[in-house]
């Protein structure tokens, strides 16, 4: 089920009633799909642990790289390991980006593979990759192919938000996850636009 417009997805959502002070702070979201999955992957790898401001940074000199164009996985697996050192990237994460570009060409995923994927066969297919976890996919999913119900439910932001809004405790990490999913599953087929709303809350506390 796709939302055409926002109303839907919204309308849905309220009757969370938690939810609606969220869905009032910002404008609708809509979510867009984007084209070259492999380097949206390897961006991702690239922003891990790092400042939004660092991971930019890091990612347009890699971009330069490149002449400032969009690199084929042929041209990332080129590029000598010291290279992309130089840019900002740690050992293991050029390994990782690496490994990314590899994965891909061998398995001829492109594109219009991945989109004509489920979610749960994207996280089956790319998570075999070394360095990339079931949340950097998750990621993929809702910013890349523009998926709208994915619930990231091990995104630290995630939590820290739900256990302010529906009074959770946070030390329990299993119970925790039981009544985020429990919880979320009654925002379904939205939960990305959930997610969204509630990053969006947590950056305005």
């Amino acid at each position: 089920m796709a939302a055409k417009n926002s109303s839907a997805y919204i309308e849905h959502l309220s009757k969370d009633k938690k939810l609606i002070p969220l869905l009032q702070t910002v404008k609708p979201y809509e979510l867009k799909k984007r084209k070259n999955v492999c380097l949206r992957l390897c961006a991702s790898i690239m922003s891990q642990q790092l400042s939004t401001r660092v991971a930019e940074v890091i990612f347009k000199r890699f971009l330069e790289l490149y002449g400032a164009k969009e690199p084929t996985p042929q041209q990332i697996i080129d590029t000598p390991f010291d290279k992309l050192r130089v840019i900002g990237l740690s050992n293991a994460k050029v390994n990782y980006v690496q490994n990314v570009a590899k994965y891909m060409l061998e398995h001829n995923a492109d594109d219009k593979k991945l989109n004509k994927m489920s979610d749960e066969e994207v996280v089956a297919f790319l998570t075999p990759i070394k360095g990339v976890g079931k949340w950097t996919v998750e990621m993929l999913l809702m910013f890349t192919l523009g998926r709208e119900d994915v619930f990231a439910v091990d995104d630290l932001g995630i939590q820290q938000t739900m256990a302010k809004v529906y009074k959770l405790d946070l030390a329990d990490k299993k119970v925790l996850r039981e009544k985020m999913l429990k919880i979320s599953a009654k925002w379904s087929p939205y939960r990305t636009y959930a997610c969204f709303y509630l990053w969006k809350y947590k950056d305005t506390k």
